[in-house]
């Protein structure tokens, strides 16, 4: 055999093993602990609601889920990191609406692009936000709190964590819906957000309202009225913000992405296993108890959905002339 021969058979036979090697790897997937990267700080809703999918995705696929919490940037740092990752399902991306549809339209660094280089596996969650304002603040409803904010205009405030995430972005649309100009006081996370409005630091904010019912019924936070189409069951009292005469959206979502390039066989092993997790009664009552609502949705649905809240997005943004360099 001639040498050339001899060395492109060789080459050939490399190849086809790497190709036998990375189908089985598919095939046995998962055989070992996968990494969940939370771009969110550890006690807020982004972490909360990932711990448990994490937990109910491990029980289905038989692997043990590691929740890695990856903190700045209104959730940049972990996405990035995500996104850089080696596509073989062994890193995912417990992804929200701020580094996914809200960051890249505020920055024009963001050294990624969320449907370029990352892979969409599911919408696993939605959230409604509350609006809360600290007890010392002479408004009852939200139609005081418009009136009061017009009255002030520039003195009022409100917290978030960090600029950029989608309870910051709330209280901008917030800010264009009642024609007010409330500043934003950016902070390292929701839930130093929310100690700020407890200690009377400012004076309102958007939150999650799971982590902030007890705050709530002990007196310490004051609810206004709740995001979403309906009233929440835990606090069937509160209005809707369509109720209370305003028309945004104030509603978290989440997901599970993967990197870029991850084969289909394993994408759609964690589809299978993320939709029997969702259907877990345990997990439903979880959440029922957090006031998340739980959705499986398809690849294509996500992407979807992705690809929408970011063109609304870009409009708020541009309409309130936010920019983060």
């Amino acid at each position: 055999m001639k040498p050339v021969s001899r060395l492109l058979l060789l080459g050939m036979c490399a190849v086809l093993s790497q190709i036998a090697a990375a189908q089985t790897a598919q095939q046995s997937y998962p055989n070992k602990p996968i990494r969940m990267i939370a771009p969110s700080g550890a006690g807020g809703p982004v972490d909360v609601i990932c711990r448990a999918i994490s937990q109910a995705l491990s029980e289905v696929i038989g692997q043990q889920i590691v929740v890695d919490n990856r903190v700045g940037a209104a959730g940049l740092i972990g996405t990035e990191f995500v996104s850089k990752q080696a596509p073989d399902g062994y890193t995912l991306l417990f992804g929200f609406s701020g580094p996914l549809a809200i960051v890249p339209n505020l920055n024009p660094n963001t050294p990624y692009d969320p449907l370029r280089d990352l892979v969409p596996i599911s919408q696993v969650a939605a959230a409604p936000y509350v609006l809360l304002v600290h007890p010392s603040v002479p408004a009852k409803s939200v139609k005081q709190l418009v009136a009061l904010a017009k009255s002030r205009p520039g003195k009022m405030n409100f917290s978030s964590g960090g600029n950029g995430v989608g309870i910051h972005m709330a209280g901008e649309l917030f800010n264009i819906a009642a024609g007010a100009r409330i500043v934003h006081v950016p902070y390292k996370g929701a839930a130093p957000a929310m100690t700020a409005l407890m200690a009377g630091e400012v004076d309102m904010m958007f939150n999650g309202l799971s982590p902030a019912l007890p705050h709530i019924r002990s007196g310490r936070l004051r609810a206004l009225a709740v995001g979403g189409e309906k009233r929440s069951p835990l606090f069937p009292e509160l209005p809707t913000i369509k109720e209370s005469g305003f028309i945004f959206n104030t509603e978290g979502w989440y997901g599970v992405l993967a990197p870029k390039g991850t084969p289909q066989p394993v994408v759609a092993t964690l589809h299978s296993g993320l939709i029997k997790a969702l259907a877990s009664p345990a997990l439903k009552g979880l959440f029922t108890k957090l006031a998340v609502e739980t959705i499986g949705s398809s690849p294509q649905e996500f992407t979807n959905l992705i690809r929408t809240e970011s063109a609304q997005w870009a409009r708020v943004i541009k309409a309130a002339g936010i920019r983060i360099k």
